[in-house]
């Protein structure tokens, strides 16, 4: 019998830099990898507030919601499926500080970020961004 899905929320978390449009990528060292802010939802918890939840537990901003973008469906490291559902979001309040989850964030325009992203889907995403061109 296969292990029920696992549901995540994200967010690509952007705001209008010098050269044009920025986006947060975060590091995790459990991984060592460089991705987008997300994580796994909570029992009975609705993607938007997984999403949203995440993203603060991660980058320490609170962002109100914009745009969804595709969702992303692959498997995770123990080869169960993961679906996560990401939205742009624009930053209301708060600042990062160094956690457990990511202890480095940066802001980057899209094309350094979409070089420093590990995974493709996640690159993928930043296409789907206004003024994105190819990537």
């Amino acid at each position: 019998m296969e292990a029920a899905e696992v549901r995540a929320g994200g967010g690509v978390v952007a705001r209008d830099g010098e050269a044009g449009l920025e986006v947060i990528v975060v590091h995790r060292p459990r991984y060592d990898d460089w991705s987008l802010p997300k994580g796994k939802l909570e029992p009975g918890e609705a993607f938007e507030e997984g999403a949203l939840r995440e993203v603060e537990e991660e980058t320490g901003f609170r962002c109100e919601l914009g745009d969804e973008l595709s969702p992303i469906s692959y498997r995770d490291r123990k080869g169960r499926l993961k679906l996560v559902r990401y939205w742009v979001m624009s930053v209301v309040s708060g600042g990062f500080a160094p956690n457990e989850e990511v202890d480095e964030l940066e802001w980057l325009p899209l094309a350094a970020a979409a070089e420093r992203l590990h995974y493709e889907h996640d690159r993928k995403l930043l296409s789907e961004l206004p003024g994105a061109g190819e990537l």
